[in-house]
């Protein structure tokens, strides 16, 4: 028997759709939505066209964003109902350890400690794949500018960093989807056939792959 959903989480690489999954998960389940709200973040766009210059303020800014968001959570969980999150707060350690030379890496590691972040954990985590190539061209299509100078290079690492973390995730229930040839957003009945998948999400790992592919190398 399936347990019951109160809290999913959306994850993935820049660009595979977590945000417009969860806006109509949200719709149709009637949850909270609770956005990333990366377009908050002052640093992003001056990463994203000097990374090695402005990774480690970019991180930290984050960071203090889902210390807060944590909070609010946990706060909210004495009287809510569900709610649907486009991101997985654990996920700032992905990019940190991504974008971060070790020296910046080990003083964001300790700030990280020190924040104690006591975040819930969802019932269920929808994590999105996409090839590289299929990743630049959404992200290109949805037009944020800042976002238009991300080099495929960075989507390749940011993929294979996700594959590596999900690959040891442990924490609940995932459910793991090739986003490369749905749409959920644009086409009803990709929408309806994950919606039942994640209604039916068990404990464990599982696999929704309508079309396989095969990352990039």
């Amino acid at each position: 028997m399936p347990r019951p959903l109160r809290y999913i989480a959306i994850e993935g690489p820049i660009g595979v759709g977590k945000t417009s999954l969860a806006r109509r998960l949200a719709e149709t389940l009637q949850f909270e939505l609770v956005l990333e709200q990366a377009e908050e973040n002052p640093f992003l766009e001056r990463f994203y066209r000097d990374p090695a210059a402005h990774a480690l303020p970019t991180q930290l800014h984050f960071l203090f964003q889902r210390a807060r968001q944590a909070q609010e959570m946990r706060q909210a969980d004495l009287f809510a109902g569900g709610r649907v999150a486009d991101f997985l707060l654990e996920k700032d350690r992905i990019f940190a350890r991504l974008t971060l030379p070790d020296e910046e890496y080990r003083l964001y590691d300790q700030v990280y400690q020190g924040l104690a972040l006591d975040a819930p954990t969802p019932d269920l985590v929808v994590y999105l794949q996409a090839p590289v190539e299929v990743l630049i061209e959404r992200v290109q299509r949805r037009g944020i500018p800042y976002e238009q100078v991300v080099r495929p290079d960075y989507l390749r690492r940011l993929s294979e960093a996700y594959m590596n973390y999900f690959h040891r995730y442990d924490a609940g229930p995932l459910l793991i989807v090739n986003a490369a040839t749905i749409d959920p957003v644009r086409r009803e009945e990709d929408y309806l056939d994950l919606l039942r998948r994640i209604q039916a999400a068990e404990a464990g790992r599982q696999y929704y792959n309508p079309a396989p592919f095969q990352p990039a190398d």
